[in-house]
């Protein structure tokens, strides 16, 4: 796993990479929410685009990743909430992001534009909402560098998470060992201290976290406790 992702930030075994979401920050202040990111020891930056139609909320496009791009050194985890992303990765490219990440459930022809992506010197990932089975991405696995499996339905930061998608985060770590391939498994949705044992006995590698990291009083403690979660089922 570590050789793929050799030119990525890739932590240590049994340490998951954690990506605070900006959807939750203050936009006004974008610089202060990276800031914070940083200094808590996060791992990477997740930013959620959203269009209106894939999904009802509209957040923000391609100038607002080449902003942050400037202000931080993190990688950059774009998540395409959008409806034919292939009009817009070689945009989100182009503005800095490091992982840009589609939906299968978006896309007719994901396999070109996964291959657009990685073409674009990009991590290509590929997202799928709780309402989708993983056998409809079984052909895909082998050309991804990530795969999202979303614990709510997206949209909307704060949401309960969906305890039967962390189900599909076991099949799909048993897959990638069977099929001997190298993608990271992230998720995101309703990851927060009261959710995080859960999570942790699922085993995914990213862990995308939005209100809660931003609302945490001490949110370098609330980091740690998401990593000693990880590191007490280890030692279980």
């Amino acid at each position: 796993m570590e050789k793929r992702w050799a030119k990525c930030y890739y932590p240590p075994m049994n340490h998951p990479i954690i990506a605070p979401s900006v959807l939750s920050a203050d936009f006004t202040d974008i610089s202060s929410a990276l800031l914070s990111i940083e200094r808590s020891g996060s791992d990477w930056v997740h930013l959620d685009v959203m269009d209106g139609h894939f999904v009802p909320p509209i957040t923000f496009g391609a100038k607002m990743v080449q902003d942050i791009r400037a202000h931080t050194k993190l990688p950059l985890d774009v998540h395409l909430m959008i409806s034919e992303p292939e009009r817009h990765v070689q945009a989100f490219a182009d503005a800095g992001a490091d992982l840009v990440t589609i939906h299968s459930e978006a896309c007719i022809h994901a396999h070109r534009v996964i291959q657009a992506i990685r073409d674009s010197g990009k991590k290509a990932g590929l997202s799928i909402v709780p309402s989708t089975p993983l056998s409809s991405i079984a052909e895909l696995l082998p050309f991804v560098d990530l795969v999202l499996v979303m614990t709510v339905n997206p949209g909307y930061g704060g949401q309960k998470i969906l305890p039967f998608c962390l189900d599909k985060i076991k099949r799909l770590k048993a897959l990638r060992a069977s099929l001997g391939l190298e993608f990271l498994i992230s998720t995101d949705g309703g990851i927060s201290p009261e959710t995080i044992a859960e999570v942790a006995d699922a085993g995914p590698d990213v862990i995308v976290i939005g209100s809660a990291f931003f609302t945490a009083a001490d949110k370098d403690s609330m980091v740690g406790e998401m990593r000693s979660a990880f590191a007490r089922r280890v030692i279980c």
